[in-house]
């Protein structure tokens, strides 16, 4: 395969909004489309039906959760393509030039539910991923001590992890601001919306297609774009943080 071809990769995307992403970046992406998930037999299953529909997306198997399967899913993308051009992770690869992470808006309803203190701290744009790990991990300790609500955290675990996701996001986006301003790379976190997922349920308004929008078109953000970058969008439209 040659470097020179362009190539999105999908977390997570044998179904619900992650194979809705695939499936229309396999139509709008003027390159390959890798599908990945951590279960083979799933993701290639999800690979013959996009097939069955006149698309032609790769299939590589990831689990987010090993090391060893993410060092060899990046080897793969070396070799094949001498890096990765865009990435929608449903939640580090070198070369990336667009990076969608899907979290929620409900990180932003949960953290208006935070404390101040803790407000002050997920908004604060000097955070370092250290910082929030520490914090995630004393919300998990305050959670299992049952003081988390003394300690200023709201009363949901899934808001947690999405201000986790929304604010790694913003740290990653600053991090490539300053380290590699020069190579174009636009990175945000986005909400699809309420979608009808296994997760959420067959009552959600919307559907995966229609859940896909946004992420696909942060993904797709034309190469002279200057933004948005480190933001939360939703509807395609940026939300403060």
């Amino acid at each position: 395969m040659s470097s020179a071809t362009r190539v999105a990769l999908v977390t997570g995307a044998n179904k619900g909004i992650g194979f809705a992403i695939a499936r229309d970046l396999c139509r709008q992406f003027s390159g390959d489309v890798v599908l990945t998930a951590r279960d083979e037999a799933r993701g290639r299953a999800a690979v013959q039906q996009l097939q069955a529909e006149g698309l032609s997306p790769r299939f590589h198997l990831l689990d987010i959760n090993d090391l060893q399967s993410i060092r060899a899913l990046r080897d793969f993308l070396r070799k094949e393509y001498g890096g990765l051009d865009v990435l929608v992770n449903n939640a580090g690869i070198a070369f990336k030039s667009r990076v969608v992470n899907v979290s929620s808006l409900v990180s932003l309803k949960a953290l208006k539910k935070c404390s101040p203190e803790l407000q002050q701290k997920f908004r604060s744009k000097a955070i370092t991923e250290e910082e929030l790990v520490g914090l995630m991990n004393k919300f998990v300790e305050d959670t299992k001590k049952g003081v988390h609500r003394k300690e200023g955290w709201p009363d949901t675990a899934y808001g947690v992890t999405k201000i986790g996701v929304t604010v790694l996001s913003r740290i990653h986006a600053r991090n490539l601001s300053e380290q590699r301003k020069g190579d174009k790379i636009l990175l945000n976190a986005c909400c699809p919306g309420w979608v009808r997922t296994d997760m959420a349920g067959p009552k959600a308004p919307k559907s995966p297609e229609e859940g896909a929008k946004t992420p696909v078109y942060l993904a797709l953000l034309p190469s002279d774009a200057d933004g948005p970058h480190g933001e939360f969008v939703m509807e395609k439209k940026v939300e403060q943080w």
